[in-house]
């Protein structure tokens, strides 16, 4: 077995989903579930198919989107796992627990804009994702100055009321 350190390509305002599925159907029920929770929302979507054609199957809305999920996913090369690239604008948190909520996504990764570097175990067999590296590590402890910032952050974007 090999370990791999696979960086996710993309550029830095573009926030993605990764995750672990178990069925062809994922393509189009997270595509569905998507389309339901925003819509009009820009995306691209590409599941590697774990049997039989063992292809890279796609969705989405937006073409950069898409190339970028496919680009990954080829990259990435782990059964059944799936990666969503969020057009800008769009956020995870508007969208996640509705990807977690289709019946065959078994895991989600992380849902970020950050550089990501994904961990892959390679056997014989296959790929498989063992884990992500998202961001980087801490710097210090939040003080007080830190606090106010990240709470008027959150009111600026409109994640919190004033």
């Amino acid at each position: 077995m090999e370990l791999k350190l696979i960086p996710i390509e993309k550029p830095e305002p573009i926030n993605f989903i990764l995750g672990q599925s178990h069925f062809i159907k994922s393509v189009e029920d997270i595509h569905e579930a998507l389309v339901s929770t925003v819509p009009g929302i820009k995306f691209g979507l590409a599941f590697c198919e774990a049997s039989g054609k063992c292809l890279v199957r796609w969705s989405g809305t937006d073409e950069a989107m898409l190339d970028l999920a496919k680009k990954n996913a080829m990259a990435i090369g782990a059964g059944h796992s799936f990666i969503v690239f969020l057009g800008e604008g769009f956020y995870p948190i508007n969208v996640l627990n509705a990807i977690k909520m289709v019946p065959e996504v078994a895991r989600i990764f992380c849902a970020t804009a950050n550089p990501v570097q994904v961990i892959v175990a390679e056997s014989e067999q296959g790929r498989g994702i063992l884990g992500v590296i998202d961001g980087n590590s801490p710097l210090g402890i939040e003080d007080e100055e830190g606090i106010a910032w990240r709470k008027g952050f959150l009111r600026m974007i409109g994640y919190k009321a004033s």
